[in-house]
């Protein structure tokens, strides 16, 4: 039985589906109409917020739900490279969110659509480093009239929180393995350590070169002038016409019209080119709406796949214990051991999955769901051929889960290494104190107290937790020692330590060993699992859920239901001000919290720095 709320919500889905056909009326040609001669082609593409990392499902016919994948966007451009109909392609930006390593993933497949003589027409409305790192690999380039550019390099921040645990009584106590596991710095400190400062140079130095390479690349001018472009900073679209920086000043009337120009005035231009068409049924017939709803309610059919396959299995976000609870607005982002672990296993048995991309983006997390995810990963390798994919980043537990794998993709912007380890505690007895709280500790055991929040770890407590920790530290480093052998340039203690490098210096040192996106990696072992082009498919596992699943979901019992939402944290009170006022800190303040909460159920966790790059 339905409880109350989602009767609630199913009158107000089918109220929905009653609507008159004309108000949810489908895309240009999904309608039946006679055949005619096909006209050729624009494929446009349209970038709008962040690019996910794990793909979702299609399975209501309101369209996806949340922001498009990197993997499908790219599937996109690949399709409209081999489509004879399609002659050109425009690229369009809505407030994007592409990361570092996506970038210079988005740039390849437009290289590869570019050396089908194709051009790329861009077009947009203003322009950040990021975002002209991407659409200077257009064949043509414009911005409209009173554009902004502001091409003004890499920025990023990292967070001392030591300032205010010391404000509210909050004493933190972390321990850490590696002269440059810097992970612990910003709950201990107000300011970088001379180890951070240098880790920070070198990374931010490699990403920077990545981006100059990518605007010279695109735009086919030396290094130097990029720099110059860079180092002046702020333009209007006007000035940046007369620096060469972009191509054209026009509207997005004049735009279209100058393809149409090039290309023919019966140019089709595909708004929604690639992606699934809604078939929506007559919705003025409530009769069809109510057998859509029973359809619904019956959740999505879906066919087992026979075909050989490449299976993608993601890692992406927080590594973490368990398994994540699900809502109405979707489950809580993370990488879950449980649902990995499951998802990998399926993966080893499955005799039609010949081979598997394991796509990491993380920064790492749980030590305990790290070395699960490393296990089950494992078990693939023993049957089958499996790669690993780099995203922006794959650090310390990323790149711990990556040892599973004898071949790692990187993009040279992905951030990744950090081998190292991270414990420790907050304690927060003033805290409690100064609001007329107190406590009174009850021990039996010398180390009862080690995990408490009521003080700080003794010497014995400190000495017994950083052998506990070393242990681990070394489980880490032979992983990496046992798999990548003598592809390591240095000794294992010059690379660990916790020092974080980019994806190209990580090929350096032997981290990693191909420069190369999700494509490449895909290419790479499906020919290494014999299969031909055009006879396998790319296989999400697990399959991603729909909207309507996790509706599902959330319509039967729950053990957490109204405690769940129940908050009288400083944070949940002020951050509809800080989202507006200050979204960027917030995002960092957030991930820092969530470390903490690992840290709080755990003891110990393999995670990186947190910290923002924002070209």
């Amino acid at each position: 039985m339905l409880s109350a709320r989602s009767r609630r919500l199913a009158t107000l889905l089918i109220t929905t589906l009653l609507l008159p056909a004309g108000l949810l009326a489908a895309e240009e040609g999904d309608s039946e109409r006679p055949k005619r001669k096909r006209r050729a082609e624009v494929a446009v593409f349209t970038i709008k917020g962040a690019l996910s990392e794990t793909p979702t499902a299609e399975a209501l016919p309101f369209g996806p739900q949340g922001g498009e994948s990197l993997l499908k966007l790219v599937q996109r451009f690949d399709q409209a490279t081999e489509d004879d109909d399609v002659r050109a392609a425009v690229v369009l930006l809505q407030s994007p969110a592409v990361g570092t390593a996506q970038l210079d993933e988005l740039r390849q497949a437009m290289e590869r659509f570019k050396a089908a003589d194709k051009p790329i027409y861009a077009h947009t409305e203003s322009l950040t480093t990021g975002s002209y790192a991407l659409l200077a690999g257009a064949t043509r380039l414009s911005v409209v009239p009173t554009g902004d550019l502001f091409i003004n390099g890499l920025y990023g921040e990292q967070m001392y929180l030591r300032g205010l645990f010391d404000l509210v009584g909050v004493t933190p106590d972390f321990l850490t393995c590696g002269s440059h596991k810097t992970a612990a710095e910003q709950y201990m400190r107000k300011s970088p350590s001379d180890a951070s400062k240098e880790m920070s140079k070198w990374l931010y130095d490699g990403i920077y070169d990545s981006i100059i390479r990518l605007i010279a690349e695109g735009r086919d001018v030396d290094e130097q002038q990029v720099h110059d472009w860079i180092n002046k900073g702020l333009y209007s679209a006007e000035s940046a016409k007369e620096q060469g920086i972009i191509d054209a000043v026009e509207t997005r009337a004049d735009f279209e019209a100058h393809i149409k120009e090039q290309h023919g005035e019966d140019l089709k231009f595909k708004k929604s080119y690639g992606k699934k068409k809604s078939s929506m049924p007559d919705l003025n017939n409530p009769f069809a709406a109510l057998q859509l709803w029973g359809q619904i309610l019956s959740g999505p059919q879906t066919r087992r796949s026979t075909k050989d396959a490449v299976a993608i299995v993601y890692v992406d976000g927080p590594i973490m214990v368990g398994e994540p609870q699900a809502s109405f607005f979707g489950a809580a982002g993370g990488a879950y051991s449980t649902p990995l672990r499951e998802a990998l296993d399926e993966v080893a048995r499955d005799d039609s999955i010949k081979a598997m991309v394991l796509r990491v983006n993380s920064p790492g997390g749980s030590a305990v769901a790290s070395d699960i995810i490393l296990n089950a990963t494992k078990r693939v390798r023993e049957r089958k051929p499996i790669v690993v994919s780099m995203g922006d980043v794959a650090g310390s537990g990323g790149y711990y889960v990556a040892c599973g794998a004898d071949i790692i993709y990187a993009d040279e912007a992905t951030i990744t290494g950090s081998i190292g380890v991270v414990a420790g505690k907050l304690v927060t007895t003033d805290m409690w104190k100064k609001i007329g709280i107190n406590f009174s500790p009850i021990e039996r055991g010398e180390n009862a107290n080690i995990l408490s929040s009521y003080a700080t770890f003794t010497d014995e407590e400190e000495e017994q937790f950083q052998t506990w920790m070393n242990e681990i530290y070394g489980v880490f480093k032979k992983h990496v020692t046992d798999i990548r052998g003598d592809r390591l340039t240095k000794p294992i203690d010059d690379i660990a330590g916790g020092r974080v490098y980019t994806g190209k210096q990580g090929l350096e040192l032997g981290l990693v060993d191909r420069i190369g996106g999700l494509d490449a990696a895909i290419e790479y072992i499906a020919d290494e699992a014999k299969l031909e082009a055009d006879e396998y498919e790319i296989r999400i596992v697990p399959r991603p859920k729909s909207f309507l699943e996790t509706l599902l979901a959330d319509m039967g019992p729950s053990k957490k239901d109204d405690d769940e939402h129940l908050s009288l944290g400083l944070l949940d009170a002020a951050g509809p001000l800080l989202r507006a006022a200050d979204p960027e800190r917030l995002a960092l303040l957030k991930q820092a919290l969530r470390q903490l909460d690992i840290i709080h159920n755990e003891g110990i966790m393999l995670t990186m720095p947190v910290m923002d790059v924002t070209p």
